[in-house]
């Protein structure tokens, strides 16, 4: 009987690190959206070390774009997307290291 109990909490656990999103610090906001930064920290036991971080717009409407870099690797890797709003909205990004580690990436997001 304990079992499933601590199958379900380890499965239910594992679902919402899953959904979690890095936090986004408003940096300045109005009627039309923000201007947001999202830091890449990397908790210790005793603090935090930032690796890098996100500059974002996000808007209203769900549209928005970014910029940012991530160096808690070898070598800094750079990113940059953006993304259109409305019901059917599409993103698109790119990202690289500057030498081998390279890629794209798009999708399509529809809210009902």
């Amino acid at each position: 009987m304990r079992q499933p109990l601590l199958i379900s909490l380890a499965l239910a656990a594992c679902c919402a690190a899953a959904l979690a999103q890095t936090p986004k610090l408003p940096v300045e906001s109005n009627d039309e959206g923000s201007i947001y930064v999202s830091p890449n920290l990397s908790p210790t036991e005793k603090a935090a070390t930032a690796n890098g971080g996100t500059l974002g717009l996000q808007r209203k409407d769900g549209s928005g774009a970014y910029g940012g870099v991530d160096t808690s690797g070898s070598r800094p890797n750079y990113s940059l997307g953006a993304s259109t709003g409305g019901d059917v909205s599409f993103s698109a990004g790119a990202h690289t290291d500057g030498k081998e580690n390279m890629g794209i990436k798009a999708g399509v997001m529809i809210r009902y």
